[in-house]
């Protein structure tokens, strides 16, 4: 069972992206500030949940949470500032659009770019242990599976309908085929092994 709350004096919001490892598209970040009581039995890391839960649980996150938002990080964004320090401005753009400030930051990760004068903590797989975390996770996944279906149909043959920009084997061949599109991250190597590999 998750946790509600790493630190309860303060009115705390939990943080995570999406789409960090993907060949394409932006990198999408959430910011959400549950209340005290938030319960929910499903509720866990976006990646371990499929995608008719994820947006079910959306609805839910976006309808009980004291506050929420969304944010990205373009690929040209991306190519110039780096995609860590690409992901860290997605969350600080979703900070700012938070209808309330929070006064306690909780991270997905272990490394974050400090928020103005906010304490904040970065936990390593947060997004399994808290509720707020996950709930970011979930909004940051959804959205941004949101905006890559839109733009697959301007390049279908990249699958980004199904792999969301992902560096599956089919999109790798792809673009080692006919090349990039103006969304591509033209700074990730397409043959690194390194890249995350994520297939629905």
């Amino acid at each position: 069972m998750l946790l509600n709350r790493y630190q309860f004096e303060l009115l705390e919001a939990g943080c995570d992206e999406a789409g960090r490892g993907c060949l394409a598209g932006p990198v999408f970040a959430a910011a959400v500030i549950l209340p005290d009581d938030f319960e929910h039995d499903l509720l866990n890391d976006s990646k371990q949940l499929n995608e008719q839960t994820r947006y079910q649980l959306r609805v839910e996150i976006e309808q009980k949470a004291i506050a929420w938002a969304v944010a990205s990080v373009d690929n040209l964004e991306i190519d110039s500032i780096n995609i860590l320090n690409a992901s860290f401005l997605a969350m600080h753009r979703a900070i700012d659009r938070l209808k309330l400030a929070p006064e306690f930051l909780i991270i997905d990760g272990n490394r974050f770019n400090k928020y103005k004068t906010t304490p904040h903590q970065c936990i390593v797989e947060g997004d399994a242990k808290y509720l707020s975390i996950a709930a970011a996770s979930i909004l940051a996944k959804t959205y941004r599976d949101d905006y890559m279906k839109q733009i697959a149909a301007e390049h279908p043959e990249y699958d980004w309908h199904k792999n969301k920009g992902y560096a599956t084997a089919k999109h790798r061949e792809t673009v080692l085929a006919i090349g990039f599109t103006p969304y591509h991250r033209r700074t990730f190597r397409v043959t690194d092994p390194q890249l995350d590999l994520f297939d629905e």
